[in-house]
């Protein structure tokens, strides 16, 4: 049985840290201009160098993303920015376009290039072809069921395969839509296209959880923007400014044109006959993006994709908590150790992901048909078990911790002191403020708080576990 590798999104350095610590073997970042999603990447080149630096230092692999399809003006200009980050010697890069994949290969042909999910690789004969030019592992597409990764991995043994198993599962990037197939099993890509891009949608307003990087709705419709007045204010503007420029003698362009204030936020938006079913909904310089209303989650399949023999398990959320990186990569990482050394699948495991923010899970296009007991399992017991991101440890001393607060906890509180070299709980005893005054609540961020704290600590998260209620 094939021991896969975990892949986690790195953020930010630190979120890097919680990755390997919780038991990566890999993580990925973007590489500013050219990665999709760069608005959510704090890695810019001195953080890449640090981060293959620590990550070699460990024993860990670094894959740089690099998976847009690019524009003339960024083909232009795209071996030249590569050149400083190739020098720093990440493990791979993944990509997305031929013409990219082409120029690399030529220039750099020592580099691994690990084909990005956005080239949407969905049978054994694409992936000899893309074996063929040189790529060393093919990222597969999210429309793939199980069985289909079977066959491609039996059509192709001696590729490296990855497959998503966790996160925010990307509905729709520009001109390839999967809301069609995701929501009625009609394939767009078959000419049988419901046209769900077409369908009746309300726009809601939504708020960016800061501890956990989740869209969150205030509530209300947007009613008062229209958009086509809107887009009849920003062509008068830019007709104005290029009748300026050339006024000055100067050639027009549109680059220099300032984004609308709203364009940067994050929306969600509901169908109407899916009512609560909201899907956040984002744009940046590439493209837009649609996101499921739900996130994915196969921890219960990881047994199954080792036995296919899948090289690397990936995990999504680069917007995502310090909290998420290390509970996903802990969890999913005793789920791989357990398949490998032959153990059943642990259903704890899917309680402990329902204590993260989520939207309710999927098992996406992976599993067509959900087993029954895991069903019943989540709607059942987890639900009652979930737990909350409340902190941070930041210090210890004469047993007790400094602890960040993220959100509401209190003495009498079950809590979850989550750590690399292993998880427990207990009962809060006592807290007290940095005076040493005691206190009985902490009431959310930003505080720090000392609590008493047997065991492992530095470093550690802790969680509010929700008991349930008595009868």
């Amino acid at each position: 049985m094939k021991n896969p590798e975990l892949l986690l999104p790195a953020g930010s350095l630190e979120k890097m840290r919680a990755a390997y610590d919780f038991g990566a073997d890999a993580v990925y970042a973007g590489q500013p201009r050219y990665s999709l999603r760069a608005r959510n990447n704090e890695f810019r080149l001195e953080q890449l160098a640090q981060g293959i630096a620590e990550a070699h230092a460990r024993g860990k692999k670094f894959f740089v993303t690099s998976n847009l399809y690019a524009h003339n003006d960024k083909v232009r200009s795209y071996l030249r920015d590569l050149e400083s980050v190739i020098a720093l010697g990440p493990d791979a890069l993944i990509m997305a376009d031929p013409g990219l994949i082409m120029q690399v290969r030529e220039k750099w042909p020592h580099v691994p290039i690990h084909l990005s999910v956005q080239a949407n690789t969905t049978n054994w004969a694409a992936v000899r072809f893309w074996q063929s030019v040189g790529v060393a592992r093919i990222i597969l597409s999210r429309e793939l069921s199980l069985k289909e990764v079977e066959q491609i991995r039996q059509a192709c043994p001696e590729m490296e395969l990855e497959v998503f198993v966790h996160g925010a599962l990307c509905m729709a990037y520009s001109g390839r839509c999967l809301l069609s197939g995701y929501f009625n099993r009609r394939d767009p890509n078959q000419g049988t296209c419901t046209n769900a891009c077409r369908w009746n949608y309300a726009t809601h307003e939504a708020d960016v959880d800061p501890n956990t990087g989740e869209a969150l709705a205030q509530g209300a419709r947007l009613a008062d923007f229209s958009f086509a007045s809107e887009q009849e204010r920003a062509e008068k503007a830019a007709h104005e400014a290029a009748h300026e420029a050339v006024h000055d003698g100067a050639m027009p362009s549109a680059t220099g044109q300032q984004r609308h204030p709203k364009a940067d936020k994050v929306y969600l938006i509901e169908e109407e006959g899916r009512p609560g079913q909201l899907m956040p909904i984002m744009e940046d310089e590439h493209g837009t993006y649609i996101m499921n209303s739900k996130d994915l989650r196969a921890v219960e399949l990881v047994e199954r994709l080792c036995r296919i023999g899948v090289d690397s398990l990936k995990i999504e959320g680069r917007t995502k908590s310090l909290y998420y990186v290390a509970r996903t990569a802990q969890v999913y990482r005793r789920a791989i150790d357990d398949a490998v050394a032959g153990r059943p699948f642990n259903p704890a495991l899917i309680t402990e992901l329902e204590g993260l923010a989520n939207r309710g899970y999927t098992s996406g296009f992976l599993e067509r048909h959900p087993i029954q007991s895991y069903q019943n399992y989540e709607t059942g017991h987890s639900t009652s078990t979930r737990s909350q991101f409340v902190g941070e440890v930041r210090a210890c001393a004469d047993g007790w911790a400094e602890v960040e607060t993220k959100n509401r906890f209190a003495v009498g509180d079950l809590i979850e002191i989550i750590h690399p070299a292993g998880n427990r709980t207990c009962r809060l005893a006592a807290m007290k403020n940095a005076e040493g005054q005691s206190l009985q609540v902490a009431s959310g961020n930003p505080l720090r708080v000392w609590i008493p704290m047997d065991g492992p600590a530095d470093g550690a998260l802790i969680a509010r576990v929700f008991e349930p209620q008595a009868a």
